[in-house]
């Protein structure tokens, strides 16, 4: 299923989605960003896991282990311990709306670093449609209901920082592990990066913050905060990032894959305007359009271009 393009796009979609709400159930959950980006992972991680050893062609998780060890450690070290640390500590300092829009910048990060890793060059129409969506997003951001919403300020400077590098980091594992999906498949690389990246979080969480994160204790917390940690877990991590990963390695572009990240802020504005009852202003209706034309565009390219040869070649 995974080398139809139409099913590993749909995954992709499906894992921005999964993306998209995992700000929200973050901050509903009421727990401090580096502890709840401890709780994904180790349950999150953990779902992968058993997802891949009932699945008979993803069961052997040692033999990457064995060729690619140290590889595969560094992988997850930055590209889930590093990164997702980033995000969550982003929600402590900026709002939904900024983290998930900043977050949005993932698709050039992931041209860049395929350009840098893989030497593909990027082409005329993935920045003309890249800097679309990029216009997009800062009709978004600019938005005066969503300024309000954000509540502005210098305070917010480190959650945006902090989500540029989440963006960063997660592109270039998206990238670099790409051939270790190829080859092994995406519920293994996935499986194995995502728990030794929980365990990674635990300990630098641990160390640094005196946070030990006690996974017995789930069902000691309150009601709402199990729930959202067990629905970021599930939902927003071994689903998500199984689709996500996934999706982008089996994609026969995976720049262009990415471009439907850029859909991230418009799922996150639905959100809001659903969950915080938000009215939907003319901005943000003309950011929604510009974002999702980009999209669309980019998607059709190669058959509209492919259209306007034969259209001019007929005699």
């Amino acid at each position: 299923m995974w080398q139809r393009p139409w099913f590993a796009y749909g995954a992709v979609f499906l894992g921005v989605c999964g993306h998209a709400s995992s700000e929200f159930v973050a901050v509903l959950s009421g727990v401090s960003g580096p502890e709840v980006s401890v709780w994904r992972f180790l349950l999150g991680g953990s779902g992968l896991v058993l997802l891949a050893l009932m699945t008979p062609t993803a069961r052997n998780l040692l033999e990457p282990l064995r060729k690619h060890g140290l590889r595969l450690t560094i992988l997850s070290f930055f590209g889930v311990s590093i990164a997702y640390l980033a995000f969550h500590w982003a929600l402590d300092f900026a709002s939904v709306i900024q983290v998930a829009t900043v977050t949005t910048t993932i698709p050039i990060f992931v041209g860049l670093a395929n350009l840098v890793i893989n030497r593909v060059r990027i082409t005329v129409a993935k920045w003309v449609t890249g800097v679309a969506a990029i216009l997009g997003v800062a009709l978004l951001v600019t938005d005066g209901a969503l300024t309000d919403l954000a509540g502005g300020g210098a305070g917010s400077l480190p959650g945006v920082v902090l989500a540029l590098l989440c963006a960063a980091m997660a592109s270039t594992y998206a990238v670099s592990a790409r051939p270790l999906i190829q080859e092994y498949g995406a519920l293994r690389i996935t499986a194995i990066t995502m728990f030794i990246g929980a365990v990674g979080l635990w300990l630098i969480v641990g160390g640094v913050w005196g946070i030990w994160v006690n996974p017995l204790t789930l069902l000691d917390r309150s009601q709402k905060e199990t729930w959202s940690l067990i629905t970021i877990a599930l939902w927003n991590t071994t689903l998500t990032q199984w689709l996500w990963i996934g999706g982008l390695a089996a994609v026969p572009d995976i720049t262009r894959g990415s471009y439907l990240f850029f859909l991230k802020p418009v799922i996150a504005a639905a959100l809001a305007i659903v969950i915080l009852s938000q009215p939907m202003t003319s901005l943000q209706a003309a950011a929604i359009v510009v974002i999702c034309g980009a999209v669309l565009i980019e998607a059709l390219w190669s058959h509209i271009t492919t259209s306007g040869d034969g259209a001019t070649r007929k005699p």
